[in-house]
């Protein structure tokens, strides 16, 4: 059973990292679908803004909370997300809010405080209006999918992204239930190290596809890659657990690196592909996520 002080903490953490994937989820929808499917365009839109609400109103209380390795992790804001969501807002023509990202620039670490019970009630209401539009939002992707799948719709993203999409909602959904039982989710260590690795080896395989042919090398690192992540989802099972930790993390470090060198490279214009800048960011900070997980999984 969580602690007021807990619900409030792990709350917040888990809201900034995955509210703000799941607003850039609806983005990337919303970017990639074609005029004619101006329903699906303007519903996509309306669930991002729900998201960014809800985001804005989580890091306003999130100043003084989260501690300061989280902060400085890269997983909630990287230096290049806000030039990478002004530059393809520009692009896009789609709006973002970014002045819930130059607030996240100014969040402060935690001071251990002793938090109102009216900030408790506050969490819970967020954790609770967050779980109700995360499902409207699963729902969304998979009459995506399913449109796309029947050849009645064309958007472009993979069907395999799309089902992507869809794992990490449903993956964010259920520590929301958990939090909102008051738990912390915990599973089976084997089963969240082949997700997460399952999810850096769709990363290197999307990657790999949004690059343009003439990139051959940087294609080249992301089959590497993907056949590297592919492989520690297959040993799991049969590999120590320590071992399975520090593999994961090493293949996690290398792919960060390249990760955060190619955002600067695509936000600099150097990188032919179809990835725009917010992507490459998005794809970062997820890596950067999974790093925090390995090393507080190995302490």
């Amino acid at each position: 059973m969580l602690s007021k002080q807990e619900y409030i903490g792990v709350s917040i953490e888990v809201n900034l990292f995955f509210m703000r994937i799941m607003k850039e989820h609806l983005f990337f929808i919303e970017t990639n679908l074609q005029p004619i499917q101006i329903v699906n365009i303007v519903e996509a839109s309306r669930l991002k803004r729900n998201f960014e609400q809800l985001l804005s109103e989580t890091v306003h209380y999130a100043n003084g909370v989260v501690p300061d390795n989280i902060l400085k992790s890269g997983e909630i804001v990287t230096s290049f997300t806000l030039k990478a969501e002004e530059t393809t807002a520009m692009l896009t023509g789609a709006n973002i809010n970014t002045d819930i990202t130059k607030k996240e620039y100014e969040l402060v670490k935690n001071t251990y405080q002793n938090y109102e019970d009216s900030l408790e009630s506050i969490i819970n209401n967020i954790n609770r209006r967050a779980y109700g539009v995360l499902q409207e939002v699963i729902t969304f992707k998979k009459k995506i999918l399913t449109m796309v799948s029947e050849c009645r719709l064309f958007i472009n993203l993979y069907p395999e992204l799309l089902e992507h999409l869809i794992r990490e909602a449903v993956y964010y959904q259920k520590i929301l239930r958990s939090l909102l039982d008051r738990n912390i989710s915990k599973s089976i260590l084997c089963d969240e190290l082949n997700f997460w690795n399952h999810i850096m080896e769709e990363h290197a395989q999307f990657i790999n596809g949004f690059l343009d042919p003439t990139e051959k090398n940087y294609k080249a690192i992301m089959q590497s890659t993907a056949k590297k992540f592919e492989k520690l989802v297959e040993e799991c099972i049969r590999t120590a657990e320590n071992k399975m930790i520090q593999k994961s993390l090493e293949s996690t470090e290398d792919f960060r690196y390249f990760k955060k060198q190619a955002t600067e490279g695509i936000l600099k214009c150097q990188i032919k592909s179809i990835i725009p800048p917010l992507l490459a960011d998005h794809v970062l900070r997820e890596a950067n996520h999974y790093l925090r997980l390995l090393k507080a999984m190995g302490s």
